[in-house]
């Protein structure tokens, strides 16, 4: 009895196998992995942001609008639940890449303010929490990629006969990937413009700062 029992397990691992059963949970976990190592630097980033508000706010109090968009850009992405289930919805995954396009694109017109404030980029704390900013997004371009391949690898595995059937079976769907359609207009240079302190407003467009992040997209 022991022995067809063994038996029927070792076909019913075999047909399981051969169907592409295995190579279903093997690309699935990979997503997983990418996926955790994603969220962990946009979290890096997210927890470095409050101290650098608060230098750029020191030397650049003028510069209020920028500000409030990094801040309330970073709130929207904390507001969002960035669980393991959120790769397998969307609606939900698009509406957390769109928050994180959006603190991106704060994020770098806050750096590019420094280049109006010498005295800010010769601060040395600020000048930390910009390589460890710049460090990060180069973080965030290397998991992202990661992440991209590893979908890209599960969705294949899926999609494929008879892996297909397999996964219609047990209800493995295709997963959502990273775009880079909403993120074109990220690296624009802000309009600095100053309330008060007799400051004029250029006449002629300002010539484009360097941008810290852009090599990270």
């Amino acid at each position: 009895m022991r022995l067809k029992l063994l038996a029927l397990l070792a076909l019913v691992a075999g047909l399981l196998s051969g169907c592409g059963y295995n190579q279903i949970q093997t690309t699935d976990e990979q997503v997983n992995a990418a996926w955790s190592e994603v969220l962990n630097q946009y979290k890096r980033r997210a927890d470095l942001i409050p101290n650098l508000v608060q230098i750029v706010q020191g030397y650049a109090a003028h510069e209020k609008e920028v500000l409030t968009k990094v801040t309330e850009a970073r709130a929207n992405v904390a507001g969002l639940k960035a669980t393991p289930e959120l790769i397998n919805d969307p609606a939900a995954f698009a509406k957390f890449q769109a928050a994180q396009s959006q603190l991106s694109g704060a994020l770098a017109r806050l750096l590019a303010v420094a280049e109006n404030y010498p005295n800010l980029k010769a601060d040395a704390n600020f000048r930390d929490l910009q390589a460890q900013v710049e460090g990060t997004e180069n973080r965030i371009a290397v998991a992202r990629n990661r992440y991209i391949k590893a979908v890209q690898e599960y969705n294949v595995t899926v999609r494929v006969f008879p892996n297909n059937l397999t996964a219609m079976l047990f209800g493995y769907a295709t997963k959502a990937n990273f775009t880079v359609d909403d993120e074109k207009a990220l690296s624009a240079p802000p309009a600095i413009k100053f309330d008060g302190g007799g400051a004029k407003p250029a006449q002629t467009a300002p010539a484009e700062p360097p941008n810290p992040l852009k090599q990270g997209y």
